[in-house]
């Protein structure tokens, strides 16, 4: 991707415009190029990927609320992949060479990602063929869905930044990589150790049964695992039991990694009726 034309950055979350979070992440892209900012107007967290009819994609220009030159924002009316969209599609004057987002309170490990709407607002931007990352802190589960200011963001920030100026420069990345996910944690600076990881299949975050008052009732989530359990080269043991910054790659091909002439092979004596292709 290497060239001589300025790069123009996309950044959003899923935590709201608001966050500073978002705004460790786009100061520390500064004189990277030009700084685009299209997030969530308000808290969005656990939208995923989602694209619901009922928000309606209204713009909100606003003002940058810590000094950064050559920055702009707009607020939007939508969940995070609706807003990178927006930001592509209509607020853009060109194709963004990078999509950054995050930063989000609160680590997204283990096959939970596609509730993540951090994740699913990266997701997006590679669908649309552009180079993302997603980036989380590990944070105390209370902080969560707050503005807390007292969370340090430098060392996830200095990670952002570093991941962002390899995607810039590299001219390619291997088929398979669509986007980059990374994971700091809680206690990180900017000498941790980082290591490449594969994404856990085991659930970081359980749904919790909900209190019901007049019958009405909002399903919770709780920390449930055992990260010395997890696979040794998972995003989950890496960042949370090795307290190592976790980088894993994404694909946009979800299709299971298994021979598929031999998985229709096997289907087929169990599904002799299935009509198949030759």
């Amino acid at each position: 991707m290497t060239n001589s034309h300025t790069p123009l950055i996309l950044f959003t979350n899923d935590d709201g415009i608001a966050s500073p979070g978002l705004w460790a992440a786009v100061k520390a892209f500064e004189g990277m190029g030009e700084l685009l900012v299209t997030a969530p107007r308000e808290q969005q967290s656990g939208m995923g990927r989602s694209l619901p009819r009922y928000t309606t994609g209204d713009l909100h220009p606003m003002e940058i609320p810590v000094a950064i030159r050559n920055c702009r924002a707009v607020a939007i009316d939508g969940t995070p992949a609706q807003s990178v969209q927006h930001g592509v599609l209509e607020i853009a004057d060109r194709q963004p060479d990078l999509v950054v987002s995050g930063i989000n309170y609160g680590d997204n490990c283990g096959n939970s990602v596609t509730i993540s709407g951090t994740v699913g607002a990266a997701i997006e931007g590679a669908s649309l063929g552009i180079r993302s990352i997603a980036v989380s802190l590990q944070t105390p589960f209370d902080l969560h869905l707050s503005y807390d200011t007292s969370v340090n963001f430098a060392p996830a920030a200095h990670f952002t930044r570093a991941a962002g100026e390899m995607l810039l420069k590299l001219d390619a990345l291997p088929d398979d990589v669509d986007l980059l996910k990374i994971d700091v944690p809680w206690e990180a600076t900017v000498d941790t150790e980082w290591r490449i990881t594969r994404l856990s299949r085991r659930r970081v975050y359980w749904p919790t049964r909900p209190e019901r008052v007049a019958g009405s009732g909002r399903l919770g989530y709780a920390l449930n695992l055992d990260p010395t359990k997890a696979e040794p080269d998972s995003d989950v043991y890496t960042m949370m039991h090795l307290k190592m910054v976790s980088i894993t790659p994404i694909s946009l091909d979800m299709t299971a990694r298994t021979s598929l002439s031999d998985l229709q092979q096997q289907l087929s004596a169990h599904l002799p009726t299935l009509a198949t292709t030759k």
